[in-house]
């Protein structure tokens, strides 16, 4: 989806930090291709050069690599921005639970590094992805921004301190500061390799190998699963939101709509199955729960379509069959 689409003039300077990564990389050339100037940080932990090959040479496009940790390395980069998207961080319960010291590291002191760039640079609004792990043991659905439980894993802990500082920030230094909650996100650019990828990709390239995907747990866990062009219209919506009342706020990023992980294994099978009849024989095994997980997520997303006029048009089945044909054609297999 081109974000020409929303009808939205966004032609700003636009820092989006963590912009060789998944998301990162696809608010890239969604604001690339909407007429703004982008700057992209990124020190290629997690991102990869390849997400954004395709956009390298555009004249409005800039890339830096460095580390949200170094706050000199943020102050430069906030030079002449407008807006940014901050969406470095280390992502996934399962490493924070591994590593807890570097994803505190990453996801609270850079977090601080870039409020601090930010506030120093005078930018106008500090648009950050949250995440939906903040809701913790909370067991209430859907989930609703003001109703939180306590943080299951060291992840979830980060990302709640990063709404805590924003907040802080917001009345004690007269920042605009709008946190997005996201939840599941997948798409085009997620990558399926290495111990802490996502269900989606993991699943489709096991399928793809024809091999067998393993569910953690009975299969009975659900997801807000929230395809990738939901996201990059609800950070537009953060840019560009003239309702008073719409920053120094946090707002679920989904599309309101529950999947298991068993139905959502199903379909992932016959979507993949149309380009691979094969596949369709293939069983899924099941493994031990992991810790820290949430057993079950799904968003109220009425705050967002209030405030931020967010109206996500990718459904789960839609935005799957969309990322299946992406991966279809993009996977090394």
């Amino acid at each position: 989806m081109s974000i020409k689409n929303l009808h939205l003039d966004t032609k700003n300077n636009i820092l989006v930090t963590g912009g060789a990564g998944f998301i990162g990389s696809n608010l890239c050339k969604a604001l690339l291709e909407n007429g703004n100037k982008v700057i992209a940080l990124d020190n290629l932990a997690t991102g990869q050069m390849k997400n954004i090959k395709p956009i390298l040479e555009h004249a409005n496009f800039n890339f830096i690599e460095g580390d949200i940790r170094d706050l000199n390395t943020c102050h430069d980069a906030c030079k002449d921005i407008d807006y940014v998207l901050h969406q470095a961080a280390l992502g996934s319960v399962p490493r924070s639970i591994n590593d807890p010291i570097t994803s505190n590291a990453v996801n609270v002191s850079g977090f601080l590094n870039m409020l601090i760039a930010t506030r120093d640079a005078g930018i106008k609004r500090f648009v950050y992805a949250a995440s939906s792990s903040t809701y913790g043991d909370s067991k209430a659905l859907p989930k609703v921004e003001d109703k939180i439980g306590k943080p299951l894993s060291p992840y979830a802990i980060t990302k709640y301190v990063n709404e805590l500082y924003a907040d802080v920030f917001g009345k004690t230094y007269e920042m605009d500061t709008i946190g997005l909650r996201y939840f599941n996100v997948f798409g085009r650019h997620q990558d399926p390799n290495g111990a802490y990828a996502a269900v989606i990709p993991k699943f489709v390239l096991a399928f793809m190998n024809h091999e067998s995907p393993i569910i953690n747990g009975d299969g009975s866990y659900s997801r807000d699963f929230t395809y990738i062009d939901n996201v990059i219209e609800a950070n537009v919506r953060a840019i560009t939101a003239t309702n008073p009342k719409a920053g120094n706020n946090v707002y679920n990023v989904a599309y309101g709509e529950r999947t298991t992980l068993n139905e959502l294994v199903v379909l992932v099978k016959q979507y993949l199955s149309e380009f691979d009849s094969k596949i369709g024989t293939i069983d899924v095994k099941y493994g031990s729960e992991r810790a820290g997980d949430v057993p079950h997520s799904l968003a109220s997303i009425d705050k967002a379509k209030n405030l931020l006029d967010y109206n996500p048009k990718f459904d789960m089945k839609t935005g799957l069959k969309e990322a299946i044909k992406w991966y279809w054609e993009n996977l090394e297999r």
